[in-house]
């Protein structure tokens, strides 16, 4: 690849940092975010993208964006499993450092504190929700698998999914839009979902 073709699959790079920002926030478990921020696992995706440049050579046909998702998950799950499931130090006993303040004091940050606390029921149920939501979800075929989640998990309008599948900004919308009424189809199959 010549110096102007590098710079340019750069700067197609980096038109998807905003959604793989937001990408992160949501994925990134919390007890991790201790340790590595959105911006830090970012900074890790596109540092494995540039590893594996032939990887995004390979299947032209397959939208970037599909692509950059894969290795953001593969990415995710290395460094998971590196702090997560290390015999090093845990991540789940790590006790963040107060503002100014020392850790022997005991206070909790009062971000750290939801704003509103889930009894155990209401766990259980939103858990069985996302179970179902999941099971439906694996039902549908691969396109209306993408289109929901651009849509729902990577925050994209309606026009970045059209430029991402090369469609029309109306033919992604009724691509949505079937695809949604499937999923409903397949959430009554496996009960009376309320959402």
């Amino acid at each position: 690849m010549d110096e102007d073709g590098v710079e340019t699959w750069e700067h197609a790079l980096l038109q998807y940092k905003e959604q793989l920002l937001i990408l992160a926030t949501r994925q990134l478990n919390p007890i991790l975010h201790q340790r590595i921020s959105p911006e830090d696992l970012v900074q890790e995706v596109f540092a494995n993208v540039y590893a594996r440049k032939a990887f995004f050579e390979q299947e032209p046909e397959v939208p970037l964006f599909f692509k950059l998702r894969r290795i953001f998950f593969q990415t995710l799950k290395d460094i998971e499993r590196k702090h997560l499931r290390s015999e090093c130090r845990d991540a789940y006993k790590d006790i963040p450092l107060m503002d100014g303040e020392s850790t022997e004091r005991g206070g909790v940050r009062s971000t750290s504190i939801p704003a509103t606390a889930a009894g155990p029921m209401t766990v259980v149920a939103r858990e069985d929700k996302y179970k179902l939501l999941r099971a439906a979800l694996c039902e549908l075929s691969e396109n209306d698998q993408h289109i929901i989640e651009m849509r729902h998990f990577d925050e994209l309008s309606n026009d970045q999914c059209a430029k991402l599948l090369n469609l029309t900004p109306k033919a992604a919308s009724i691509r949505y839009i079937r695809a949604l009424e499937r999923l409903q189809t397949q959430l009554l199959k496996f009960t009376e979902f309320n959402p």
